[in-house]
């Protein structure tokens, strides 16, 4: 039974590094991201800054290989796994996240109905990241007329949050934490802390 779903891990994790490569390769395209000139190594360092350190050290890491697409440069013993840069921005958007997360991930990138995630997913990205707005709202992807707008350091947890029933924003605020994509299936909860200096 383990056997088995470590092989059914491994189908999601390979479907949602390619996702996730995709999406970094359309933003490229446009001028954006710098990860593409960045060595191996260089790249490496990138993806493990996402995370706390000692989580980020037994972390199995995915960089961008010759093709673009995502490879392992380190496998980890920890379940979490490190990626230099989601967004395609100027500004790389490393992120570190469990199993849970990045099937999470998986879902929303290959536009499942909802997460199929069985337990909450945790991700770290202590660079910051990015999101898009439009007409005064979170869009769960770019589309024209929306702008790219930079995120603090932050960590997530990827599991249903309705905002109205525990009292919480559904945008960025003074108070650091709101819940993402409110009204969806992949609504989500953005607490705004550097992940490096937690305790």
């Amino acid at each position: 039974m383990k056997q088995i779903l470590h092989f059914l891990f491994a189908i999601v994790l390979t479907i949602t590094i390619t996702s996730l490569s995709m999406a970094a390769e359309k933003q490229k395209m446009k001028g954006g991201s710098p990860i593409k000139s960045m060595s191996k190594d260089d790249l490496v360092k990138l993806a493990e800054s996402g995370g706390p350190a000692d989580i980020a050290k037994d972390a199995t890491i995915m960089v961008p290989g010759p093709d673009g697409k995502l490879m392992e440069a380190k496998k980890g013993t920890n379940g979490f796994t490190c990626i230099p840069d989601i967004d395609g921005q100027a500004k790389p958007d490393p992120i570190c996240a469990d199993a849970a997360s990045m099937q999470w991930v998986g879902d929303l990138m290959s536009s499942a109905p909802k997460p199929t995630n069985t337990v909450p997913g945790i991700s770290y990205m202590a660079q910051g990241g990015w999101h898009f707005e439009k007409d005064g709202k979170i869009l769960m992807k770019s589309e024209p007329g929306a702008k790219a707008v930079k995120e603090p350091p932050h960590w997530m947890v990827f599991w249903p949050f309705d905002s109205k029933t525990i009292g919480m924003a559904s945008m960025p605020n003074k108070m650091g934490t709101y819940i993402m994509f409110e009204g969806t299936p992949y609504a989500h909860l953005m607490i705004y802390q550097n992940p490096n200096k937690m305790k």
